[in-house]
């Protein structure tokens, strides 16, 4: 298991002052765009071991007094249904869900922006979904002049042709699911409608990655290239704060692109010189105060640049990706001199799936292997076979293992997975009628009614979050939602579980 590498505590205290130093700044109005997640921030969680998720909850439940929460999504998203991978749900879903998870804490968002709306029929129906259930809407078309005509874009036509959203507090976040939601923006056509109105507020950014107070190199900062290969994001020195102040600091491509553009609207909006020297200046970026083991972020680091290049691989099998992102990735794993085989769960995998095939000579299945690490660093393998996939067979192996239960003691009953079997065949017109993990964990609930070891293998599930794993094909439907239900880090190679085109 991974040593703890990240302060909470230290890192709360560090950045709700520095938000609150800045609010002052500004006269009491500040617009703060979140970059990065909002909430289940697991890229976090991965590359800094003992990272809260939900740290960034807590410092708005701290600041819930003095703070209002507009949620920004890009009309685009929505009509090409893109998903955030670690909840495998659309944008649109998500963005739902955040407004659910903030309002079980407490914390509700004063207004919905879709921007970049141009009457898509996928954002209409959500904006009616969400205006149906009293959510306040707003509506931001694409920004007339932006980026190369400022004089347009800080015009009526231009921020000043978007609706004006009412706000309470001093402070107010800017939050979205995801790159290119326009939160920028937002914020900017805030602040113009406000300085017509004679408020003064001001914008900075609430960033975690990259660190601009480590290394360029450092692998945490590469794991954020790995992590937005797909959109070709890249880490670089800052060169406006390496000229202003003579101190070099980590930055990104589009932030460093985009400043003198941002730092010109400003200017034009508030007409005078902006307090901003460089891009680093803008963000509100403590989380480098918070590594308190450099050594076990460096190598959690590492892990997630091999995750992430799995990933990558797969969504190009999938036809999601590029073959240029996965290179990228490539490239990124030989500057850290770091292999796929570095994760500790792929080369088992890969055994277990080759036993499976010795076995099976003469079949025509495929056959598949997983393996996963316990937090003892146990390795436990499992494989396919016409009862079960892959990934329920090493989670049954596991819990096993866990409940120190003996190798041939049935959690599952032959009976009770024939019927299944029966079921899915018969009745369902399933192609293939093997359990796959969601069907399994079902059956175990079912057969903990009467059977004990069962019930204290189901016990031991809990145990499994957090843990790593790898299997050697794509998961179906029923095996991904149950992994990612469980909390399991997996990974898995760019190769199909079947040979049908289409899998349910």
């Amino acid at each position: 298991m991974n040593k703890i590498a990240f302060d909470n505590e230290k890192y709360l205290n560090e950045q709700k002052n520095e938000i609150l130093e800045r609010v002052k700044r500004f006269n009491n109005k500040l617009y703060l765009e979140f970059g990065g997640k909002l909430m289940f921030d697991y890229h976090a969680v991965r590359v800094l071991p003992g990272y809260d998720p939900n740290v960034k909850i807590r410092l708005l439940q701290q600041l819930s007094d003095s703070a209002d929460i507009i949620l920004c999504i890009y009309a685009g998203d929505i009509e090409r249904k893109k998903v955030r991978a670690d909840f495998g749900i659309p944008y649109d879903v998500d963005a739902l869900k955040l407004i659910d998870d903030l309002g079980d804490r407490g914390i509700s968002i004063l207004a919905v922006v879709i921007t970049r709306f141009e009457n898509q029929p996928a954002a209409s129906i959500f904006k009616n979904k969400l205006e149906r259930r009293n959510i306040k809407v707003y509506t931001h078309r694409y920004t007339k002049g932006y980026p190369t005509d400022v004089d347009l874009v800080v015009s009526d036509e231009g921020y000043g042709a978007n609706e004006y959203i009412e706000t309470r507090s001093p402070l107010v976040v800017v939050t979205g699911p995801g790159p290119g939601s326009g939160k920028m923006a937002t914020c900017l056509s805030q602040i113009y409608h406000e300085h017509k109105r004679g408020i003064r507020s001001g914008y900075a950014k609430f960033e975690t990655f990259p660190i601009w107070n480590i290394t360029l190199k450092h692998p945490v900062n590469i794991a954020y290239e790995a992590a937005t290969a797909d959109i070709g994001d890249f880490n670089l020195i800052d060169p406006f704060h390496q000229e202003a102040y003579n101190t070099i600091a980590v930055n990104y491509n589009r932030d460093v692109d985009t400043f003198p553009v941002l730092r010109r609207i400003l200017e034009k909006i508030e007409g005078s010189k902006s307090i901003y020297r460089s891009p680093t200046d803008m963000g509100v970026n403590r989380a480098g105060f918070g590594i308190i083991d450099d050594e076990a972020a460096r190598e959690a680091a590492k892990q997630e640049v091999v995750r992430r290049y799995f990933r990558y691989s797969c969504e190009y099998a999938l036809g999601f990706s590029s073959r240029e992102t996965v290179q990228r990735v490539e490239l990124l794993m030989d500057e850290l001199a770091v292999s796929p085989e570095y994760r500790n769960v792929v080369e088992p995998a890969r055994r277990a799936a080759l036993e499976a095939s010795e076995k099976g000579k003469g079949n025509e299945g495929i056959f598949c292997g997983a393996a996963i690490e316990l937090r003892d660093g146990t390795i436990v393998t499992g494989k396919n076979s016409p009862l079960l996939h892959a990934s329920p067979s090493v989670i049954l192996n596991a819990i096993k293992r866990l409940a120190e239960i003996p190798d041939k003691i049935h959690l599952l009953s032959p009976q009770l997975i024939e019927s299944i079997r029966s079921l899915k065949g018969d009745v369902l017109g399933a192609k293939s009628v093997s359990l796959d993990l969601e069907e399994t964990l079902i059956a175990l609930s079912i057969s903990a009614g009467n059977n004990p070891s069962a019930h204290e293998a189901m016990k031991m599930l809990k145990e499994l979050k957090g843990c790593e794993m790898h299997m050697t094909h794509i998961p179906t439907p029923g095996d991904e939602a149950g992994l990612r239900k469980l909390g399991i880090n997996v990974t898995t190679e760019p190769n199909f579980s079947t040979r049908s085109l289409f899998i349910a």
